[in-house]
């Protein structure tokens, strides 16, 4: 087997990518510190035609090295808010009418196998600081959990790696609607 050359994947440009139909899906980031799990979480969005990431609370903002680290680009493709604090774009996305998810291990919760998003809703993903998870407040604000099954030791994933295993799954529900 050959590798797929840059003009085998027929890749757009920032300015295209703006332009072409994304997901219904916003991405919210509750207070992430790492500028380098925010590039990821932004390359990964865009990877994934993710409508906007909306950036809360301490979660650094574009332009910033740490983040192109990461982002590779993808912070100049993916529309991005800051909000000064979570519950502020929760209630923002409400009044848009959007589905507000938190991701986050509660009694309760939605295990992502079997969770499948609902056509033609908008839906917003909250994911959480690196060691506090999503805050409390946050979760009482959204209209639901979701969460990535674990049969380990360890009782989290790296907020990039969540971002990317829940973005797949949005993605997934979403080719299967198009």
């Amino acid at each position: 087997m050959k590798k797929k050359s840059m003009l085998d994947l027929q890749r757009v440009d920032a300015e295209e990518f703006r332009k072409m139909p994304k997901m219904p899906l916003t991405v919210v980031l509750d207070d992430v510190r790492s500028e380098m799990n925010v590039g990821s979480i932004f390359r990964t969005s865009d990877a994934f035609c993710v409508q906007e990431v909306l950036l809360c609370g301490i979660t650094s903002t574009p332009p910033k090295p740490e983040i192109h680290k990461t982002a590779l680009g993808a912070e100049d493709s993916v529309e991005w808010q800051h909000f000064s604090s979570v519950i502020e774009a929760i209630a923002h996305l409400h009044n848009q009418g959007y589905t507000v998810l938190a991701v986050e291990q509660v009694h309760g919760s939605v295990s992502l196998e079997t969770f499948t998003p609902e056509a033609n809703k908008k839906y917003a993903v909250v994911l959480g600081n690196e060691v506090k998870g999503v805050a409390q407040t946050a979760v009482d604000a959204c209209d639901g959990c979701i969460e990535v099954p674990q049969g380990g030791t360890k009782h989290s994933l790296n907020v990039a790696c969540t971002a990317s295993i829940i973005l797949w799954k949005f993605y997934e529900s979403f080719l299967c609607h198009k």
